[in-house]
């Protein structure tokens, strides 16, 4: 299933994408829910960060290739950082390039989204605390986060976390997700969730995300099998993420005044 949450005339709303449209559900899927009659069309769905999460918990230097690449050593142990709730916005809403910055760079993510409240997880029980994944965007300004010696500064500002659109709750990343970004259409990065160091989970807080790191330069794309395309075939994304019926694709539009282009981060049908 492909979660959504949405804004309408009657206020915010979870749903669940349909290949007709958008189906509103009542309640939300983190505690309880159940479907309306009513359905959104693609083209009239204003899509929201498909959760607004409590914090987002990250992963950093996750890959080999992502350490390398920044000049640092690959870790021993996960190095944990977290976005504030505030950074999180959703697909197509515009990332703001802070002034005292002169390098943001965009790092693609699997987002893995915690459903239920949990603590001390195994790892062999982890699927039953998590509701889904989507795709996310560490946005950084590099430049301040080489200069701090902690990276709240660096990665927490407002906008610096693009989500969605969807939650797929069929998507087994063991498999190996392929993970790339296209900037402008044009490909940054390709790597894999199976070059992850560090793979295991550990949740908390209902509604909070983990995500993870990613290879090879600045702005990245997920793609890989989850069942997303009803004709089983790939579909590119188009503007405003309106094809996430088929994807999993978070879209952010930079505007900076001397810096402006469109950033995808996506997970899709291979």
């Amino acid at each position: 299933m492909k979660i959504v949450r949405i804004r309408t005339k009657e206020g915010i709303s979870y749903g669940g994408a349909e290949p007709e449209g958008i189906r509103v559900y009542q309640g939300s899927p983190l505690v309880a829910w159940e479907p309306t009659e009513v359905v959104v069309p693609f083209e009239e769905a204003h899509l929201l960060a498909p959760v607004f999460p409590t914090k987002v918990v990250a992963v950093g230097r996750n890959y080999v290739a992502h350490a390398e690449e920044t000049g640092s050593e690959v870790p021993e142990e996960p190095i944990i950082f977290i976005k504030p709730a505030t950074s999180v916005i959703g697909p197509g809403a515009p990332v703001v390039y802070p002034p005292d910055s002169n390098k943001v760079e965009h790092e693609a993510e699997l987002a893995v989204v915690i459903g239920t409240v949990a603590r001390h997880v195994r790892a062999e029980d982890v699927q039953s605390v998590i509701l889904g994944y989507t795709a996310g965007n560490d946005v950084t300004a590099r430049d301040l986060q080489r200069k701090d010696v902690q990276w709240a500064r660096g990665k927490g500002f407002d906008t610096f976390c693009p989500l969605g659109p969807a939650i797929e709750t069929e998507l087994d990343p063991l498999e190996g997700l392929a993970i790339e970004c296209r900037v402008n259409d044009e490909v940054r990065q390709s790597g894999s969730t199976s070059d992850m160091i560090f793979g295991g989970l550990k949740a908390r807080l209902r509604g909070k995300r983990m995500i993870g790191g990613v290879a090879s330069e600045a702005v990245t794309v997920l793609r890989k099998v989850i069942k997303l395309a009803a004709d089983g075939h790939f579909h590119p994304v188009i503007d405003r993420c309106y094809g996430f019926s088929k994807m999993i694709a978070a879209h952010a539009h930079v505007d900076t005044g001397h810096k402006k282009g469109n950033v995808v981060v996506k997970i899709a049908a291979k």
